[in-house]
């Protein structure tokens, strides 16, 4: 009898092959369990079930934005144009009512204030300068379309139609601001002028002309320097009423008299005081110079041996 080490046709010993065949049905017996494993086949099915019903939910889904485009579609063209106006004014109405409702509650400490009415609402614009309030003024507004005045205080100086025509139907806190700007130009040039009058007028020659934006002075003077006295006209133009200080000036010598020496001095520094302070600011000024000069003299006289002629 041949050994079982005998090698077989081939090469391969008897007891390789049978190991071979052995690894190769125990592999095959693996795989047939794992196919036959019912949770893998659960698995596979509730996953193709699942695409299934989201390729279906695709569908349906593709096919209601098809038909709701359709309608949307039919409908513009079929309904009253004037009815999609009515509902866009009504629209930027109530928009409008909630922009003053906010306007009311955020302008509470800029010198503007305001209630809700039966028609819209009405602004009160508080005036200050330096710190003092002066005028009130008010806007009655009807929150309609388009938006009107329909009362109002401010002077008829003030360009409100202009204002109103830039920024009352586009940007309403713009046209607020704007007329702010107007009123309390105004309101501080004529405090200002007021103060010239009452305060200083021991330091005129002469009636001071204004108009009614009180944006052109006119006015003589006359200020102490020592024992000289200096004469001046002047005239301010302020050709921005939203400003408090003038945008030209000019200061001459009154009448046809050759001014006296270091005349154009005075005049010079009166010129930029003028442009760069308030009126009555100025002639605080030239008060508090004369009582220095008059102490100085004073001072001045006291001193042993000293004698003016």
């Amino acid at each position: 009898m041949a050994s079982a080490n005998t090698l077989c046709q081939g090469g391969e010993s008897k007891g390789g092959v049978l190991a071979h065949l052995e690894r190769l049905e125990a592999q095959m017996n693996r795989s047939r369990k794992k196919f036959e494993d019912p949770t893998v086949h659960t698995k596979e099915s509730s996953l193709r079930t699942r695409i299934q019903e989201l390729r279906k939910q695709r569908d349906e889904l593709r096919a209601e934005v098809k038909r709701r485009q359709a309608r949307v579609k039919a409908s513009s063209a079929s309904e009253d144009p004037n009815s999609t106006v009515e509902i866009s004014e009504q629209e930027a109405l109530e928009r409008q009512w909630g922009n003053m409702k906010a306007i009311l509650q955020a302008y509470r400490f800029t010198g503007l204030s305001g209630k809700l009415t039966s028609r819209g609402v009405c602004m009160c614009i508080s005036t200050a300068f330096e710190g003092k309030l002066l005028d009130s003024y008010f806007v009655d507004l009807v929150i309609e379309k388009p938006l009107r005045i329909h009362h109002h205080s401010i002077p008829v100086f003030i360009p409100l139609e202009k204002i109103a025509r830039a920024y009352l139907q586009t940007d309403i806190q713009h046209f607020l601001f704007s007329l702010c700007e107007y009123l309390n130009a105004y309101s501080g040039r004529k405090y200002q002028t007021d103060q010239l009058e009452t305060d200083f007028s021991a330091f005129l020659t002469g009636p001071l002309q204004r108009n009614a934006l009180c944006n052109l002075l006119l006015f003589t003077y006359k200020v102490d320097q020592g024992r000289q006295t200096f004469s001046f006209s002047a005239r301010l133009l302020y050709e921005d009423l939203t400003a408090t200080l003038p945008t030209d000036v000019a200061v001459t010598c009154p009448g046809t008299e050759a001014p006296p020496p270091h005349w154009e001095e005075h005049r010079a520094s009166h010129d930029m005081l003028f442009r760069t302070k308030p009126l009555h600011q100025v002639f605080a000024s030239f008060s508090k110079e004369v009582e220095e000069l008059d102490l100085s003299l004073v001072s001045w006289e006291r001193l042993p041996g000293t004698h003016l002629k």
